[in-house]
């Protein structure tokens, strides 16, 4: 292959497998720069975007917005230097004009445009990126292991942030955001329930050994009240039952970008001033903070690494449950 090309995995139908294409390298624009990938992590909702459960998606595109690369090209104004290790995150492009960028709610913007679903993304040997939402990585951390940190992380941190500091916190789904929540929650002095699926006795000893103080089923009452729990699962379901867990003025948090329907629940789950919220996308103080403090505790990922074309089969693992931390792919 020519130096002006590139290997990239692109989904053109939702519900299909992602085909092995040859880019032709781009040039990057004002304000972007070109990526050489050297790792990207695969996420959940690479599966949504796949599947088609999201609106408003682009095709054909190329996946991945958990993304470590090195910068080899600058376009006009861009103050990062060639040869820089970058991440780059789910929220690609904002508008830095609506009301909601210029209250510092980015996340919010009305036509933000997203790593992977509406911008090609790391599924690939290059990317073009906006220099603006490029983050600076823990130097200590390697290219496979900082990926993950780029959503399961950022999302992680902004789910926990939201959850607030009460001292037992509840994780549904333990995942790559729940293994790296449990660190964060650990360090802060709280105590974690972890709830799998049903039987799954490998997500639960996974849990335990991160420190988790009980793990079990998510249809399961934990042994002590809750003051605040994440669902990191895309199962509507899942919300009355961790209600149900919560004590008095607890929070609920609902941490994915996409969840099947919520089931009708009688109104006493929600009484007593408990709180369900969601959360949107991060936003660039999120990514700062997160990564120092990954940095500080320090975080450590649990990883299998594929390489870039078994995209497909790192997919498939992911939807299978057969995962014990995140996959990531390796050009």
């Amino acid at each position: 292959m020519s130096a002006d090309h590139f290997l990239c995995m692109r989904l053109h139908r939702h519900g299909t497998p992602l085909v092995r294409e040859v880019c032709e390298r781009p040039t990057p624009a004002s304000g972007q720069v070109l990526l050489k990938v050297r790792a990207c992590g695969v996420c959940r909702t690479d599966l949504h975007v796949v599947d088609g459960e999201l609106p408003e998606g682009v095709l054909p595109i190329v996946p991945g917005h958990e993304i470590v690369g090195e910068v080899v090209a600058c376009g006009a104004g861009v103050a990062i230097v060639s040869g820089t290790r970058v991440g780059v995150p789910w929220l690609g492009w904002t508008c830095g004009q609506c009301e909601f960028c210029r209250s510092g709610r980015e996340n919010l913007c009305d036509t933000a445009r997203f790593t992977g679903y509406q911008l090609d993304g790391g599924y690939a040997q290059h990317v073009l990126a906006d220099a603006r939402y490029c983050f600076e990585l823990p130097a200590t951390m390697d290219d496979v292991h900082a990926a993950p940190l780029l959503c399961a992380g950022l999302i992680g941190y902004r789910s926990w942030r939201m959850a607030g500091p009460g001292k037992r916190l509840g994780l549904y789904g333990f995942g790559a955001a729940a293994h790296i929540v449990i660190q964060i929650a650990r360090w802060s002095g709280q105590e974690v329930y972890a709830f799998t699926r049903r039987g799954d006795a490998a997500a639960q000893q996974f849990a335990l050994s991160m420190g988790a103080q009980w793990a079990g089923s998510s249809e399961d009452t934990p042994p002590q009240p809750l003051d605040a729990a994440i669902i990191f699962a895309p199962a509507g379901e899942l919300v009355p039952a961790a209600l149900r867990a919560l004590r008095k003025g607890g929070t609920l948090v609902c941490g994915g970008i996409h969840m099947s329907d919520l089931p009708a629940m009688p109104y006493r789950l929600l009484w007593e001033e408990r709180v369900v919220r969601s959360v949107a996308n991060l936003t660039r103080s999120d990514g700062v903070e997160f990564l120092e403090l990954a940095a500080k505790i320090p975080v450590a990922t649990a990883v299998e690494v594929f390489p870039l074309t078994d995209a497909n089969v790192a997919l498939q693992r992911l939807r299978s449950g057969d995962l014990r931390g995140a996959a990531v792919l390796v050009p």
